[in-house]
């Protein structure tokens, strides 16, 4: 069997990041590379983060080793932060965010002084977004950012919904907050539909539970507004989803890499800010949200993959660490 070009070690915790590293599995073989997967098993659910992201880790470095005894990669790339932490070689690391960031107090006891430590060691990190390189600890290896591709789900529709949310993990997204600014601004004749969570009614207000995702799509063709509010935001697949099939975007100025929050300010300012100006957005938006997310197309993220991200993972091969992993 042929070496690999690269193994990807998958972390693959939740929907989003299984679904980021498929599509950079499939980016990085449309460029020409050899690429196989080593997937992390899932471990028990356990009270604490830093006792699950252990465990996560733990999990992760046997898929690795398992994964380099039957593919002899020439480069490693670890998807996410987590991944890396006990990875048995020197490998690249791809993350939205990292420990230091995200995982302030006892909740990255361990963790960031350790990514600390392999971010210095790593031969290249894989960002999704210039606000996650931002907090990776200092000092660091060279990066390339690669963005988690997005594009329109389909041709614009009539826009007969006035607004939408993105309602799972509700304290995290803020869900509080946004229906308070809807009740303050909506007319009897709209409604705020809330996708991801189920809930009661109310007038304006409907709650849609989980919904497939091609439907969910569909939705964000016909809303004219996506309205969110997150507590924090590690990267914001929902909003710029939303950006591409045609709403209007209100936020807050919410910490974190938050890809999308720099589009929102040049898009309209009036609208980023913790008082969720949806009234202004309903009444005089301001289009561009389509045009706005063109770096993040699959076509812009494959043109990274393919002239920056591959050559630096085949230097790092050349470099000795492919022999290494050949052991």
């Amino acid at each position: 069997m042929a070496r690999a070009d690269v193994l990807i070690v998958s972390l693959g915790g939740t929907a989003g990041l299984r679904e980021a590293d498929a599509e950079l599995t499939a980016s990085l073989r449309r460029a020409g590379a050899r690429v196989e997967v080593a997937t992390t098993a899932r471990p028990p659910e356990l009270r604490t983060y830093a006792a699950i992201e252990l465990a996560w880790a733990l999990n992760a470095r046997r898929a690795a080793i398992l994964g380099i005894r039957e593919h002899r990669p020439h480069a490693v790339l670890y998807s996410s932060t987590t991944a890396a932490l006990l990875g048995p070689v020197p490998g690249a690391i791809r993350f939205d965010a990292p420990a230091a960031g995200n995982r302030p107090g006892r909740h990255g006891i361990w963790q960031r002084p350790m990514e600390a430590r392999r971010f210095k060691a790593a031969p290249l990190l894989v960002p999704w977004s210039e606000g996650g390189l931002a907090e990776a600890p200092t000092p660091r290896a060279g990066a390339v950012i690669v963005p988690f591709p997005v594009d329109a789900s389909g041709p614009p529709e009539h826009k007969d919904i006035a607004a939408i949310t993105y309602g799972a993990n509700p304290e995290k997204k803020g869900l509080d907050r946004v229906l308070a600014a809807w009740r303050r601004d909506r007319r009897p004749d709209e409604e705020l539909l809330v996708a991801g969570l189920a809930g009661e009614n109310e007038p304006g207000v409907r709650y849609l539970g989980m919904v497939p995702r091609d439907e969910y799509r569909a939705l964000l063709r016909r809303a004219r507004v996506f309205v969110t509010a997150p507590r924090r935001e590690d990267y914001g697949i929902a909003q710029l989803e939303a950006l591409a099939d045609g709403c209007v975007l209100v936020t807050n100025e919410a910490p974190g890499p938050y890809a999308a929050l720099p589009i929102a300010r040049a898009l309209d300012p009036r609208l980023v800010g913790d008082q969720l100006d949806i009234r202004t957005a309903l009444d005089d938006p301001r289009p561009g949200g389509r045009a706005a997310v063109a770096p993040f197309t699959p076509a812009a993220v494959d043109r990274v993959v393919a002239q920056e991200l591959l050559p630096r993972l085949r230097n790092f091969a050349n470099s000795g660490h492919g022999r290494v992993l050949a052991t």
